[in-house]
């Protein structure tokens, strides 16, 4: 399926395109005021790019069954390295969570290489067999049980919505590999009073929730940056106000250049670009689903899926906190938002979708 790979690295690219020159254009007055340079978020970003473009490259080229191997040791090193974020020498704390360590010549952020690592380890797992999803202890709490580790380390961070994306990715591959739907359906439902009760228990979150309910009484507090975000929208329009041109950037909208940067679009370029974004998503999404479906083997499948849902979930989720859609949570665009880690991690799972995708012969692809 060479043209599923291609049009994946062409939709990839254009993603990346949008993003740097969004980035560009909202990012520069930030940096000249905290940096005195205005193009230091677009530097920075384009050496991530750059990683990105060639972790992508060599992740495409290698065999996807190596990421069976490498399951628990990726797995393994994600789990330390979201405990580091903890330590007072190598963690760094921003915006009240610890999600990032620092090596000292580069930050890393370990919730996006548990992203990848939690469908690698379940998709090693769930792959080995039919007859191991009909035991219920190694077919269904043992795979729910490596979710719940790597999903409640970084939901310690605390990084709430990422643990509730890897947490659904997670319990949809484990679906798919056969895990019964009743067990699932408990297991989610469960899951979700947990999550409710952790969030009334966190006077941020439980801030953020209440804002979201009733955004004009909160107009000046949480719900500032949510209707900064819808505000901005209203002034695109259809066609938009121009590149360059938005006012919401200029201090009005917080984390305009990385979690609302889907705001300023609408802004700038107008709501028919806001259109073009989630199609491009939804686009992924499909040939994703495509290239799982038709995957040489049990474990190419789920890896597949899982590469899919987690990107395109993701930037739904992102979408849909912009527009007022869920509570605000802290997830990037992929391929779009500033984040040097979030670039990386993304364009090198596009790489391993790749690579399924190319070892699918091609009497079976219709190619």
């Amino acid at each position: 399926m060479w043209r599923a790979a291609s049009a994946l690295v062409g939709l990839t690219l254009i993603l990346i395109t949008i993003g740097i020159i969004m980035l560009a254009s909202t990012s520069h007055v930030l940096a000249l005021q905290q940096f005195g340079d205005a193009h230091v978020f677009v530097k920075r970003q384009a050496v991530a790019i750059a990683v990105a473009l060639l972790a992508g490259f060599v992740t495409s080229r290698l065999d996807y069954r190596i990421w069976h191997k490498l399951a628990w040791t990726m797995a393994g090193i994600a789990a330390v390295l979201l405990v580091l974020t903890h330590t007072p020498w190598l963690g760094v704390r921003a915006g009240g969570a610890n999600r990032w360590v620092d090596f000292g010549f580069v930050r890393f952020q370990p919730s996006e290489l548990a992203k990848l690592a939690t469908i690698a380890l379940l998709a090693a797992y769930l792959s080995q067999g039919p007859r191991l999803m009909l035991d219920w202890w190694r077919g269904f709490v043992v795979p729910l049980g490596l979710l719940g580790v790597m999903a409640g380390l970084v939901f310690a961070g605390p990084d709430f919505g990422t643990a509730l994306l890897v947490g659904g990715v997670g319990l949809a591959l484990m679906f798919a590999g056969g895990a019964r739907l009743h067990y699932l359906i408990v297991t989610g439902t469960a899951g979700a009073i947990a999550f409710a009760v952790a969030v009334m228990h966190n006077p941020v979150r439980m801030r953020r929730v209440l804002a979201f309910l009733d955004p004009d009484a909160h107009a000046d507090t949480e719900a500032f940056q949510l209707l900064s975000a819808l505000y901005a929208f209203v002034i695109g329009g259809w066609s938009g106000v121009g590149l360059g041109q938005s006012l919401q950037k200029r201090f009005y909208l917080p984390e305009s250049h990385t979690d609302f940067i889907f705001a300023i679009i609408g802004e700038e370029l107008g709501i028919a670009a806001s259109w073009l974004i989630v199609g491009l998503f939804a686009a992924l999404f499909v040939i994703g689903i495509r290239i799982a479906w038709r995957a040489p083997d049990m474990f190419g499948r789920l890896l597949a899926l899982g590469i899919t849902l987690m990107l395109t979930l993701q930037a739904a989720l992102n979408i849909a906190v912009v527009t007022g859609v869920v509570p605000t949570k802290g997830l990037p665009l992929p391929f779009i938002s500033y984040g040097g880690t979030s670039m990386v991690m993304s364009v090198a799972m596009i790489g391993i979708l790749a690579n399924v995708a190319l070892q699918i012969p091609a009497a079976e692809s219709g190619e």
